[in-house]
């Protein structure tokens, strides 16, 4: 699913965002307009990244509240 996310410095990019497992973990794939992509996860209640993604806290949080948000509102969906 594709998202648009403003970025703490006030730029706005679209992002794809898919589910998946790996290995146990549920995990998150993170796709950029550039090419770049990251693999994300949640751990309680933080989100964190693979040690060879790129991103800085500031985006990594961001995302992570849209995810958050994206999960939430299916959630009450049902």
């Amino acid at each position: 699913m594709k998202h648009k996310i403003k970025l703490p410095d006030g730029t706005a990019h679209l992002i794809e965002i898919t589910s998946a497992y790996f290995k146990t973990w549920h995990v998150w794939n993170v796709k950029f307009a550039d090419g770049k992509a990251a693999m994300l996860f949640k751990l309680g209640s933080e989100w964190m990244q693979r040690n060879e993604d790129f991103l800085d806290e500031q985006i990594l949080n961001a995302i992570g509240k849209r995810i958050d948000s994206v999960l939430i509102r299916r959630k009450m969906a049902f």
